[in-house]
């Protein structure tokens, strides 16, 4: 290409006994390589397609309590149409409870703040008899209010993207019941409606409708990336960091010269204040563009806060990672790490098989939990779970960056003395060949090009050859002959230190402005 020229000059031809010799090898590193990324994005794949499979079919195992405070016809169309139309797998479980042990419907609000419930659904009491009374006209018509027969309670916030299900599959129930209704007391309504009443013959035809008690609405469009892409964002903030801080460790050859202590101090300092800052722009991007969400700033700040505690915690999980993870593998866990960690909250568990339970350990899990709890005012109140685990994790991670601080000042010192060793060795070769090439001057040799040549001493019986001794002397300068020893010398230690860099132990990015 004639842009770039010297790319085609003094190239091997794939011939060559030298790029044969090593074509095998560039193969087997490339075959390996290649097989173990394969099994490991198989292994990925299959792990997060397998949290969704059939998720429809585990819908059942959201349950909803159901408590009927009327004891009468609307509450028998419910039950009715739930066992023999709409159970099944594909549809929440409806579990009845008795009125004894849930008194009111503000015990059916706690149960399902308390997530004991994932919703709740109630008849209201004297619910047939204030219909029988609105079919007869009159006073009893007008006073009639559909919408305070049956109610339901969830929370939104919950798994938003998810949770929907649940209202969608109460709404049809609520629609079957009615036709239920109409054929367990079908001939009586018929006789007593008041035909000539309109308020009487509007409860006829639509005798209730489903109202909604939602906890915490949460309809924004960004609420579907929050377990995911937002959890994403913030495992990739973090191994970024970490790699830009390592890369310039690694320049400045700081685990070879400062105490480890400083280093370790240092690194908790930079990524406290760093993942305070990062957990501060999402908290604002989360606020920003909540678009209506009913939040206040008490929240805001308790969602910082427990952002910036997650970040941390993958901030220090990444660099004990870092130290004891050779570096080839490093990016295979960053996203093995990744998928363990959005796997976790994907979906509820109720919707996964139960293998994933495992995940309860991961900290996006325990993060999501946590925010849950803090979007709906407590009503997730699983804080006394979450936090253990992600200051688990964080002082785990930090007392193995400890360790590992140490391990790697320490086989950065073996590195350093043989690198120095190796550079003695190479300066004391290269003293030698210029001392062995004075000698050989001295006694009228030229050891570069192998003739013979004046001798020193017998130059100056020539007063012919005075300025040939002196330009000769001159090249021989001792000046001269120190300068080509530094020059050689400068240029073996710029190669020894950009071989240690390039050979660090740790995952990093090299930094240019530096």
């Amino acid at each position: 290409m004639r842009f770039y020229p010297k790319s085609v000059q003094g190239r091997k031809s794939a011939r060559d006994p030298a790029i044969r010799k090593s074509r095998l090898a560039v193969l087997k590193a490339v075959t390996v390589t290649a097989i173990l990324l394969n099994i490991l994005f198989l292994a990925l794949y299959s792990y997060i397609f397998g949290s969704l499979y059939q998720e429809n079919s585990h819908i059942h195992n959201l349950n909803v309590v159901f408590v009927d405070y009327d004891a009468s016809l609307v509450g028998e169309s419910f039950r009715q149409t739930y066992l023999q139309q709409l159970q099944g797998n594909n549809f929440p479980k409806i579990i009845e409870q008795p009125i004894s042990k849930y008194p009111t419907p503000a015990l059916l609000e706690t149960a399902v703040c308390h997530i004991e419930y994932w919703a709740a659904l109630y008849i209201s009491p004297n619910a047939t008899a204030r219909l029988a009374s609105a079919l007869q006209g009159g006073t009893g018509g007008l006073l009639y209010n559909r919408s305070d027969i049956i109610t339901m309670i969830w929370n939104e916030a919950r798994y938003p993207a998810v949770v929907d299900i649940i209202p969608t599959a109460l709404e049809t129930l609520s629609n079957f019941a009615r036709i239920t209704y109409s054929g367990l007391n079908g001939s009586a309504a018929i006789q007593t409606v008041n035909t000539t009443d309109q308020s009487a013959i509007a409860a006829f035809t639509n005798p209730w409708t489903l109202t909604s008690i939602n906890i915490q609405p949460t309809t924004q469009g960004s609420r579907a990336i929050y377990n995911t892409i937002v959890i994403i964002l913030i495992l990739l903030q973090q191994f970024f960091f970490l790699a830009t801080m390592n890369g310039v460790a690694s320049q400045f050859q700081l685990f070879s010269h400062v105490y480890p202590s400083v280093i370790i101090l240092t690194r908790f300092l930079i990524s406290v204040v760093y993942t305070l800052g990062g957990s501060l722009c999402t908290a604002g991007a989360i606020w920003a563009f909540r678009g209506g969400w009913a939040v206040n700033g008490n929240q805001w700040v308790l969602t910082w806060l427990s952002l910036w505690l997650f970040a941390h915690v993958n901030f220090v999980t990444f660099d004990a990672f870092s130290k004891w993870i050779p570096a080839p593998y490093m990016p295979m866990a960053l996203v093995t790490w990744v998928i363990l960690n959005v796997g976790s909250i994907l979906l509820p568990f109720e919707l996964t098989p139960g293998f994933y339970k495992w995940s309860y350990m991961m900290p996006a899990h325990a993060i999501f939990q946590l925010l849950v709890d803090i979007w709906s005012r407590g009503c997730n109140p699983l804080v006394a779970y979450a936090l253990p685990v992600l200051f688990g994790f964080d002082i785990s991670s930090s007392l193995l960056c400890v360790i590992g601080v140490y391990r790697q000042c320490h086989y950065a010192a073996i590195a350093a003395e043989q690198e120095e060793k190796r550079f003695q060795e190479k300066v004391a070769g290269e003293l030698d060949k210029y001392t062995q090439r004075f000698r050989a001057y001295t006694r009228g040799e030229d050891a570069e090009q192998g003739a013979a040549i004046t001798p020193v001493s017998e130059s100056r019986t020539h007063p012919d050859s005075i300025e040939d001794k002196n330009r000769e002397k001159e090249r021989l300068d001792q000046d001269e002959f120190a300068e080509s020893i530094w020059r050689s010398a400068s240029s073996l230690r710029q190669e020894e230190s950009q071989i240690s860099r390039k050979g660090s132990l740790i995952p990093s990015f090299e930094m240019p402005f530096t």
